[in-house]
């Protein structure tokens, strides 16, 4: 039996992966080098287009409770983010291009596999899992638009600057991690109350680039361009990105105004980006605005922020938990299509639609993965049709089922949360799935 995977991002890879590992033969199909959506810039597989952070690693936190479980579950994605990872305090980051490297590698070198550089413009037959992203091409969404015969709701996303390390101006900043949380992996660029005011009146006047339906009521809230949230206040950045909370600036022992945290963004340790910097102002914008950071007055931009297009699919009318469409079990999808959001959430949308699919055509079992885990709740959250107003959702423990006894700490009560959702996941490893 034959799978047919379309995309090869991190859910669409990782998909191909869990299939490949099953015995089952993969056909992966990804449009690049031919064709490369306006966010994409390598030939490689699993590009990571905005932040090169899987976020928290902790499994008190949701989203580091769900990388825990797709470790022990042997997730492609996972393993390959930590052979990359670079230092960024309680977070897992990686070096971006060598994450991709390998994911790439990884794939090309699997027996079970082939690499089908082509665009898919047609929903196939199953059994299929299309894993396209939120940057789908305007044929596939076309036909995939047709299958359903329902619309498609649209988001915007945006990517933050990058900034070379020696064109930061380190007297003008220092390192440290929030609350010296972990080994201190940020970049702090302090702004006095002067400054900070100066710099949100020059950033919500600047001048954007065309993106043509942009309206800011339809951008998600994780996902926010920073000169969105300056026009929502004065003192919203401070409550947000540019938080102080936490840290000291050693010039002055106190904590700062403001404070914009830089970022490690590959290995060699010589390029940063701006955390929580999605933009998209005009380029010469973000160098004239950004700049007024005094640790930035003279850095060196490598990349500027982009602002593009995003496309997600009505899930909860469509789609099971599994990530299958319910009319027709062998065609399912994965990734932030789905409207999960986040790397991690979309890799492990395509192990659990492709843990799914290899039962399905194997004739066995579909493996539960109950409430009680990120993957399982993930799914749920997904396809719940009870939801009136469903909008992407990255991993989070409202969603996971709550506990049957009452802990009054939140991390007390997170950490038994996790240890009970890890148990469930060995139990299924053991079971063979």
């Amino acid at each position: 039996m034959m799978v047919k995977v379309i995309g090869a991002g991190l859910a669409g890879t990782e998909a191909a992966w869990q299939l490949a590992q099953r015995g089952i033969s993969v056909e992966l199909y990804e449009m690049k080098p031919h064709k490369k959506s306006p966010a994409h810039h390598t030939d490689t597989f699993a590009e990571l287009v905005c932040s090169n952070s899987l976020r928290g690693d902790k499994i008190e936190n949701a989203v580091g409770l769900l990388k825990e479980e797709l470790r022990r579950l042997d997730s492609l994605i996972i393993s390959c983010a930590d052979a990359t990872r670079v230092e960024a305090g309680g977070c897992l980051a990686v070096d971006r291009q060598g994450f991709s490297d390998l994911v790439t590698e990884k794939i090309r070198s699997h027996p079970n596999i082939t690499v089908i550089d082509e665009e898919v413009t047609e929903v196939p037959e199953g059994p299929v899992i299309i894993a396209t992203g939120p940057l789908t091409s305007d044929a596939l969404s076309k036909a995939i638009g047709a299958y359903f015969g329902s619309d498609y709701l649209h988001f915007f996303d945006a990517a933050a600057p990058l900034v070379t390390a020696e064109s930061v101006d380190m007297n003008e900043a220092w390192w440290q991690s929030r609350y010296d949380r972990g080994t201190p992996d940020y970049v702090n660029c302090a702004m006095n109350k002067e400054q900070y005011e100066a710099f949100i009146a020059e950033l919500i006047s600047a001048e954007e680039a065309e993106v043509h339906g942009f309206e800011d009521k339809r951008v998600f809230e994780g996902c926010m361009p920073v000169e969105v949230m300056a026009r929502r206040g004065q003192d919203t950045l401070r409550y947000g990105p540019l938080k102080p909370v936490g840290l000291v600036d050693p010039k002055t022992g106190k904590e700062p105004y403001a404070v914009v945290q830089l970022r490690q963004d590959n290995a060699a340790k010589s390029v940063y980006n701006l955390v929580g910097f999605q933009t998209h102002l005009k380029f010469g914008e973000q160098k004239r605005v950004f700049s007024m950071i005094p640790a930035l007055k003279n850095a060196e931009f490598v990349r500027y922020g982009v602002m593009h297009q995003n496309t997600f699919l009505q899930s909860p009318n469509l789609l099971d938990k599994y990530y299958a469409d319910r009319r027709n079990p062998l065609v399912a999808f994965a990734g932030q299509m789905t409207g999960v959001e986040g790397y991690v959430e979309s890799a492990a949308s395509g192990f659990l639609a492709a843990v799914a699919m290899a039962a399905k055509v194997q004739e066995r079992e579909i493996p539960d993965f109950p409430k009680e885990t990120a993957i399982g709740a993930l799914g749920l959250y997904i396809s719940d049709g009870r939801i009136e107003n469903f909008q992407p959702m990255n991993v989070n423990f409202s969603i996971i089922a709550p506990l049957e006894q009452r802990i009054r700490k939140k991390a007390e009560k997170n950490l038994a949360i996790a240890n009970r959702s890890l148990a469930i996941i060995d139990e299924l490893k053991n079971k063979g799935i």
